[in-house]
Protein backbone atom coordinates (compact mmCIF):
# COMPACT_ATOMS: atom_id res chain seq x y z
CA UNK A 1 0.00 0.00 0.00
CA UNK A 2 1.47 3.26 -0.84
CA UNK A 3 1.47 5.91 1.75
CA UNK A 4 0.12 9.65 0.63
CA UNK A 5 0.97 12.44 3.22
CA UNK A 6 -0.92 15.65 3.10
CA UNK A 7 1.26 18.87 4.16
CA UNK A 8 0.24 22.22 4.77
CA UNK A 9 -0.98 24.78 6.97
CA UNK A 10 -4.77 25.65 8.58
CA UNK A 11 -5.92 25.19 5.02
CA UNK A 12 -4.68 21.69 4.74
CA UNK A 13 -5.13 21.06 9.03
CA UNK A 14 -9.09 22.30 8.81
CA UNK A 15 -9.72 20.05 11.85
CA UNK A 16 -8.14 16.50 11.21
CA UNK A 17 -7.15 14.88 14.63
CA UNK A 18 -3.96 14.75 16.35
CA UNK A 19 -4.28 10.99 17.74
CA UNK A 20 -6.45 9.48 14.92
CA UNK A 21 -5.12 9.69 11.27
CA UNK A 22 -8.90 8.27 10.36
CA UNK A 23 -10.35 11.69 10.91
CA UNK A 24 -8.40 14.18 8.21
CA UNK A 25 -10.31 16.89 8.51
CA UNK A 26 -13.56 18.80 6.61
CA UNK A 27 -11.21 19.67 3.95
CA UNK A 28 -9.72 18.55 0.83
CA UNK A 29 -7.64 16.08 2.22
CA UNK A 30 -11.01 14.09 3.42
CA UNK A 31 -12.32 14.99 -0.10
CA UNK A 32 -9.17 14.04 -2.01
CA UNK A 33 -8.92 10.90 -0.12
CA UNK A 34 -11.86 9.50 -0.56
CA UNK A 35 -12.40 10.19 -4.20
CA UNK A 36 -8.70 8.18 -4.87
CA UNK A 37 -9.16 5.76 -2.27
CA UNK A 38 -12.81 4.83 -4.02
CA UNK A 39 -11.05 5.09 -7.65
CA UNK A 40 -8.32 2.78 -6.42
CA UNK A 41 -9.36 0.74 -3.13
CA UNK A 42 -6.73 -0.66 -0.99
CA UNK A 43 -3.74 0.94 -3.25
CA UNK A 44 -3.18 4.23 -0.76
CA UNK A 45 -3.16 5.34 3.18
CA UNK A 46 -3.76 8.50 3.57
CA UNK A 47 -2.30 10.39 6.25
CA UNK A 48 -3.10 14.51 6.83
CA UNK A 49 0.02 16.43 9.06
CA UNK A 50 -1.26 20.01 7.77
CA UNK A 51 -1.02 22.37 10.83
CA UNK A 52 -2.88 25.57 11.61
CA UNK A 53 -0.44 28.56 11.21
CA UNK A 54 2.44 27.18 10.02
CA UNK A 55 4.70 29.13 6.91
CA UNK A 56 7.76 27.09 4.88
CA UNK A 57 9.98 27.91 8.34
CA UNK A 58 7.60 25.77 10.40
CA UNK A 59 6.81 22.95 7.58
CA UNK A 60 10.29 22.61 7.39
CA UNK A 61 11.28 22.64 11.33
CA UNK A 62 9.02 19.34 11.74
CA UNK A 63 10.28 17.62 7.97
CA UNK A 64 11.53 14.56 9.69
CA UNK A 65 8.90 14.13 11.71
CA UNK A 66 6.17 14.69 9.61
CA UNK A 67 7.33 13.86 6.16
CA UNK A 68 10.31 11.89 6.04
CA UNK A 69 10.05 9.47 9.13
CA UNK A 70 6.24 8.45 7.55
CA UNK A 71 8.17 7.31 4.13
CA UNK A 72 5.68 8.91 2.26
CA UNK A 73 5.21 7.36 -2.03
CA UNK A 74 2.92 10.55 -2.19
CA UNK A 75 3.28 14.05 -0.91
CA UNK A 76 1.07 17.45 -1.63
CA UNK A 77 2.23 20.66 -0.10
CA UNK A 78 0.46 23.79 0.37
CA UNK A 79 1.98 26.53 1.81
CA UNK A 80 2.59 30.11 2.03
CA UNK A 81 -0.57 32.37 2.42
CA UNK A 82 0.69 32.66 6.16
CA UNK A 83 4.22 33.65 4.93
CA UNK A 84 2.49 36.98 3.95
CA UNK A 85 -0.36 37.08 6.27
CA UNK A 86 1.93 36.91 9.46
CA UNK A 87 3.94 39.62 7.99
CA UNK A 88 1.14 41.79 7.99
CA UNK A 89 -1.04 40.77 11.25
CA UNK A 90 2.14 40.45 13.13
CA UNK A 91 5.54 41.44 11.32
CA UNK A 92 6.62 37.57 11.89
CA UNK A 93 5.91 36.83 7.97
CA UNK A 94 8.95 35.42 5.51
CA UNK A 95 10.21 37.39 2.73
CA UNK A 96 9.91 35.63 -0.67
CA UNK A 97 12.98 35.18 -1.46
CA UNK A 98 13.60 33.41 1.79
CA UNK A 99 9.92 31.31 1.05
CA UNK A 100 11.90 29.68 -2.28
CA UNK A 101 15.66 29.05 -0.69
CA UNK A 102 13.49 27.16 2.46
CA UNK A 103 11.07 25.33 0.20
CA UNK A 104 14.23 24.10 -1.78
CA UNK A 105 15.99 23.04 0.72
CA UNK A 106 12.98 21.31 2.12
CA UNK A 107 12.63 19.58 -1.49
CA UNK A 108 16.09 18.44 -1.95
CA UNK A 109 16.36 16.93 1.63
CA UNK A 110 12.99 15.01 0.92
CA UNK A 111 14.19 13.85 -2.54
CA UNK A 112 17.59 12.64 -0.86
CA UNK A 113 15.80 11.06 2.50
CA UNK A 114 12.55 9.25 0.54
CA UNK A 115 14.00 8.47 -3.15
CA UNK A 116 11.11 8.04 -6.17
CA UNK A 117 8.22 9.31 -4.00
CA UNK A 118 6.01 11.89 -6.01
CA UNK A 119 5.67 15.28 -4.99
CA UNK A 120 2.73 17.36 -5.78
CA UNK A 121 2.94 21.75 -5.14
CA UNK A 122 -0.46 23.44 -5.02
CA UNK A 123 -0.07 26.87 -5.34
CA UNK A 124 -0.62 29.59 -3.02
CA UNK A 125 -3.99 31.58 -3.18
CA UNK A 126 -6.06 34.46 -2.04
CA UNK A 127 -9.19 36.29 -2.70
CA UNK A 128 -10.35 39.64 -1.54
CA UNK A 129 -13.14 39.37 1.09
CA UNK A 130 -12.85 39.90 5.25
CA UNK A 131 -9.88 38.92 6.20
CA UNK A 132 -7.68 40.40 3.38
CA UNK A 133 -9.47 43.47 1.74
CA UNK A 134 -8.13 45.94 4.37
CA UNK A 135 -5.02 44.74 2.90
CA UNK A 136 -5.57 43.40 -0.83
CA UNK A 137 -2.93 45.31 -2.30
CA UNK A 138 -0.34 43.42 -0.18
CA UNK A 139 -2.25 39.74 0.19
CA UNK A 140 -2.31 40.29 -3.77
CA UNK A 141 1.12 40.89 -4.66
CA UNK A 142 3.02 39.06 -2.07
CA UNK A 143 0.70 35.97 -2.15
CA UNK A 144 1.22 35.59 -5.92
CA UNK A 145 5.05 36.13 -5.80
CA UNK A 146 4.58 32.88 -3.52
CA UNK A 147 2.32 31.29 -5.91
CA UNK A 148 5.58 32.03 -8.50
CA UNK A 149 8.43 31.28 -6.12
CA UNK A 150 6.14 27.62 -5.49
CA UNK A 151 6.24 26.86 -9.28
CA UNK A 152 9.75 27.84 -9.66
CA UNK A 153 10.12 24.91 -6.69
CA UNK A 154 8.59 22.14 -8.75
CA UNK A 155 10.05 23.27 -12.24
CA UNK A 156 13.58 23.50 -10.65
CA UNK A 157 12.88 19.63 -9.39
CA UNK A 158 10.80 18.21 -11.78
CA UNK A 159 7.56 17.89 -9.59
CA UNK A 160 3.92 18.23 -10.29
CA UNK A 161 2.79 21.83 -9.86
CA UNK A 162 -1.61 21.71 -9.38
CA UNK A 163 -2.71 25.81 -10.17
CA UNK A 164 -5.28 27.13 -8.02
CA UNK A 165 -5.20 31.12 -8.19
CA UNK A 166 -6.49 31.28 -11.91
CA UNK A 167 -9.52 28.51 -11.12
CA UNK A 168 -10.52 30.85 -7.79
CA UNK A 169 -9.96 33.62 -10.04
CA UNK A 170 -12.50 31.87 -12.38
CA UNK A 171 -14.84 31.15 -10.15
CA UNK A 172 -16.24 34.08 -8.61
CA UNK A 173 -17.03 34.86 -12.75
CA UNK A 174 -19.93 32.24 -10.91
CA UNK A 175 -20.72 33.40 -7.19
CA UNK A 176 -18.79 35.64 -4.89
CA UNK A 177 -15.05 35.56 -3.41
CA UNK A 178 -16.57 34.65 -0.11
CA UNK A 179 -18.39 31.92 -1.29
CA UNK A 180 -15.06 30.00 -2.42
CA UNK A 181 -12.80 31.40 0.31
CA UNK A 182 -14.98 32.57 3.36
CA UNK A 183 -12.75 35.06 4.74
CA UNK A 184 -10.47 35.68 1.39
CA UNK A 185 -7.54 32.72 3.03
CA UNK A 186 -9.81 29.54 3.57
CA UNK A 187 -11.78 27.72 2.02
CA UNK A 188 -15.52 26.53 2.19
CA UNK A 189 -16.84 23.30 1.17
CA UNK A 190 -17.09 24.40 -1.99
CA UNK A 191 -13.40 25.58 -2.04
CA UNK A 192 -12.09 22.59 -0.79
CA UNK A 193 -13.98 20.74 -3.54
CA UNK A 194 -11.94 22.62 -6.05
CA UNK A 195 -8.75 22.42 -4.44
CA UNK A 196 -9.67 18.41 -3.74
CA UNK A 197 -10.26 17.55 -7.31
CA UNK A 198 -7.39 19.56 -8.65
CA UNK A 199 -5.18 17.63 -6.51
CA UNK A 200 -6.61 14.67 -7.91
CA UNK A 201 -6.32 15.04 -11.40
CA UNK A 202 -3.03 15.51 -11.05
CA UNK A 203 -2.45 12.43 -8.83
CA UNK A 204 -4.63 10.19 -11.44
CA UNK A 205 -2.40 11.13 -14.32
CA UNK A 206 0.72 9.77 -12.74
CA UNK A 207 -0.84 5.89 -11.78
Amino acid sequence: MKTFVFQGDSITDCGRSRSNDINRGDGYPTLAAASIGYKYPGEFSFLNRGISGDRIVDLNARIKRDIINLSPDYLSILIGINDVWHEIGSRNGVSNSKYYKTYCDMIEEILVMCPGIKIFILEPFVLKASATKDNWGIFCRETRMRAESARAVAEKYGLYFVPLQEKFDKLCEKAPADYWLYDGVHPSAMGHQMIAESLENAVIKTL
